[in-house]
């Protein structure tokens, strides 16, 4: 296990572990943390499945552990890691098995004060009207050839079916498709798996909540966003479900034989991997990406269910409900990116595992509205807590290969919630500080507010580290969970 004393110290929230550490190391691992943080961190095994992701082939630079850091499959969740085009590769479980497991953020034109006396109305409407569970499905079924067009199109097929709107593409990461995707690389299983899931919420740490902008940290931002204190906001958080999972499943098992094939040694038998330029990588990145795209078509039809119902429930209340997409972004996902290795422009597959990108301005990857700040970076907290709304920097180009927290972090397993936590007892308390939550109690104890870091603590890491920016934090009104 990696001590506290096997770390340098670079700054004041940056920690690193040298290359000469092992002998196995290809770069330098780093750690962006507090002192507390990092002394979490070091109570599993996150930090040294950090270490052991530096010894992957082609790894570029360093790897990195945003301050959410906790033990994963693999790699940490909360790991960021570049492997070079050219030699380097690519591995599932440095994406995750929830492919594309992403939040996207809604902006309201009512106050929240509004909404507050009917929120136990409106959550038992909404836990009525989303699908949610484990291997829940839901009302649209998808055909083989609709299936194809999904995997294959992602957040467009949504909209060109109804669901949503043009704009919606336009606010959400890599307009809710990735290039590369093909239908035949995802087997008949996972499709299976996914065939009715579309619109679903799933279980776990999925959910949808209503907000309130509680704070402002800064106007100029917010404003581009759309943002204002005490205005109404909708949080959808979602995945690729079955589908993705299975993706994940099927190629951490037949990758086996690549690194036999290809002579690959690896410190554990999690990080399963083959060379970006090989047939079986690149057929990984062809599932991965339909996974991708799945999700994003799943959150338009989450978030096109939720407008619909919202608005249905409010009409003739609270006069018109409008309800935009501030911006969609991703968490578990590999993709191909340009980023400066050894003072040169080089081409590098980044995998972000339960971390998110955080582009500064100008970039061209971004929505028009949006280029002149820079991409909104959401990190949701857990559901006693709050949340924030960050935008991405320049700085966090070099610092993070573009890369940021996804959100606050397990300090607790969910078993070890559930033999801690009661989920009626958990929704009582919430009640009592304003907070309506609806699901089962088991998965209620799951995400009991105990079993997470404080995200204000993460957050503030991250905006000492320059990879991002405050612009507003978020408090919870009513949560569904899956």
């Amino acid at each position: 296990m990696v001590n506290k004393a096997d770390l340098k110290r670079i700054d004041d929230c940056l920690w690193e572990i040298p290359k000469d550490y092992r002998r196995d190391m290809r770069v330098p691992a780093r750690v962006y943390a507090d002192e507390p943080l990092l002394d979490a961190a070091l109570l599993d095994k996150s930090v040294e499945q950090l270490v052991n992701t530096s010894c992957l082939p082609g790894v570029v630079k360093y790897t990195l552990a945003m301050p959410d850091i906790h033990q994963g499959y693999g790699p940490p969740i909360g790991g960021v890691v570049a492997m070079s085009t050219h030699d380097g590769v690519v591995s599932p479980g440095a994406v995750g098995y929830d492919i594309n497991c992403g939040v996207r953020l809604l902006r309201s034109n009512l106050a929240a004060d509004q909404v507050k006396p009917m929120m136990a109305e409106i959550m038992d409407t909404l836990y009525s009207s989303i699908p949610s569970g484990v291997g829940r499905g839901g009302d649209v079924k998808l055909s083989n050839k609709d299936m194809d067009s999904v995997l294959e199109n992602g957040s467009s097929w949504a909209v060109s079916r109804g669901y949503g709107t043009q704009d919606d593409v336009l606010h959400t990461e890599e307009q809710g498709r990735i290039d590369g995707a093909r239908a035949s690389a995802v087997s008949r299983k996972a499709r299976d798996r996914g065939s009715d899931q579309l619109g679903t919420l799933g279980a776990g740490n999925h959910f949808v909540e209503l907000g309130e902008v509680r704070e402002v940290f800064d106007e100029s931002v917010a404003g581009t966003f759309g943002l204002f204190p005490g205005q109404l906001v909708v949080w959808v958080h979602s995945g690729s479900r079955g589908l993705g999972h299975q993706v994940c499943d099927d190629y951490v098992r037949s990758l086996q034989s690549a690194v036999a094939k290809y002579g690959i040694h690896l410190p554990d038998r999690e990080l399963v991997c083959a060379p970006f330029h090989s047939d079986e990588g690149q057929q990984y990145m062809a599932a991965m990406a339909c996974a991708a795209n799945f999700a994003w078509a799943n959150r338009q039809l989450l978030m096109h269910r939720v407008r619909r119902t919202l608005q249905e429930l409010l009409a003739g209340r609270l006069g018109r409900l409008d309800l935009q997409l501030i911006y969609d972004v991703a968490h578990n996902i590999a993709k191909v990116e340009e980023h400066l290795v050894d003072c040169r422009l080089a081409r590098v597959v980044v995998h972000r595992k339960g971390a998110t990108r955080s582009l500064g301005p100008d970039r061209p990857e971004l929505p028009a509205d949006y280029r002149a700040v820079g991409q909104p970076v959401l990190v949701p907290g857990d559901m006693g807590t709050g949340s924030y709304v960050l935008v991405g920097t320049s700085e966090a180009a070099d610092r993070s290969f573009s890369s940021c927290c996804h959100g606050a972090g397990r300090v607790m397993s969910r078993h070890a919630a559930t033999r801690q936590v009661r989920g009626e007892d958990l929704q009582r308390s919430l009640a009592l500080r304003g907070v309506t939550v609806r699901g089962p109690w088991k998965g209620l104890a799951e995400e009991a507010p105990d079993a997470y870091k404080n995200i204000d603590s993460v957050v503030n890491v991250v905006a000492r580290a320059g990879l991002a920016r405050k612009v507003a934090r978020l408090v919870p009104l009513g949560v569904i969970k899956g």
